[in-house]
């Protein structure tokens, strides 16, 4: 698997993506939150690509001090072969780069197969509330 930023062409194969793995919610645009990414300095989307083929997406900012990763997804016939891994690898080398010096993510609290997939890559539960509020 080739990892690379998402280019024009693939923007809906990953929300295609996203929405199969049921990554989306009603109320956060997945277009938007695409070209927000690319748009921005501090962000961008990577995907794995084999054979002309979008496997996996992973969207990866920061936010001055912290980086974060959103929308990590792998197609359900290429799970179990190291794209997910190798794409928060990718993630974690592309905050390093620019001298952030953490990385965090946010997981539902009932996605436990999520949550092992990242406490093998050594992940951990902080001991923080995250708050928010919609501003639209």
């Amino acid at each position: 698997m080739q990892i690379e930023v998402l280019g024009e062409s693939q923007i809906d194969d990953a929300i295609a993506l996203w929405h199969a793995a049921g990554l989306t919610r009603p109320w956060n645009d997945p277009v938007e939150d695409v070209r927000r990414a690319l748009d921005g300095p501090a962000s961008t989307v990577l995907v794995g690509v084999e054979e002309g083929s979008l496997l996996a997406t992973a969207m990866v900012g920061y936010d001055g001090h912290r980086g974060w990763v959103y929308y990590l997804a792998v197609g359900t016939e290429a799970r179990r072969r190291g794209h997910g891994r190798a794409l928060m690898r990718a993630c974690e080398d592309w905050l390093t780069q620019r001298g952030i010096p953490k990385v965090n993510l946010m997981v539902r609290g009932e996605n436990l197969t999520a949550r092992d997939f990242y406490a093998a890559l050594g992940y951990g539960v902080d001991d923080v509330v995250v708050l928010s509020r919609r501003l639209r």
